[in-house]
């Protein structure tokens, strides 16, 4: 699970279809995947309801934790867009109860987007 107390972040790069389709059998009926991005071994996949992070456990990569982040749950989020010498987008999210949550995107990712499609499902 996502550790709350402390400040998780996910460095992500777009991902493959292949991958988000491996959390398919988690969505629920009308959900629909939007966008999916990855790190070395962990998956964050955007739906339309919510946000799933898969963190990989393990040496062997078999044991995965499923996180879901719902956007009903998120009361403040902020987007920092990448710069000329620092080429990182970020995404902050606060979710009630619980904390906060840190996307860091490499180069690929339309963080304008992701930030439209956050304030169309949060607002």
């Amino acid at each position: 699970m996502i550790d709350f107390a402390t400040d998780s972040t996910f460095k992500l790069t777009p991902a493959s279809t292949r991958d988000a389709r491996s959390v398919e059998p988690l969505l629920i009926h009308g959900e629909e995947l939007i966008h999916a991005f990855k790190s070395v071994r962990d998956l964050v996949v955007f739906t339309n309801k919510r946000i799933i992070a898969v963190d990989v456990q393990g040496m062997t990569g078999k044991k995965k934790d499923f996180t879901s982040l719902p956007y009903s749950k998120v009361q403040v989020f902020s987007v920092e867009t990448a710069g000329t010498f620092d080429m990182d987008a970020e995404l902050e999210l606060w979710f009630s109860a619980v904390g906060k949550v840190r996307f860091e995107f490499r180069s690929g990712a339309d963080i304008r987007q992701i930030s439209q499609m956050i304030a169309t499902y949060v607002l």
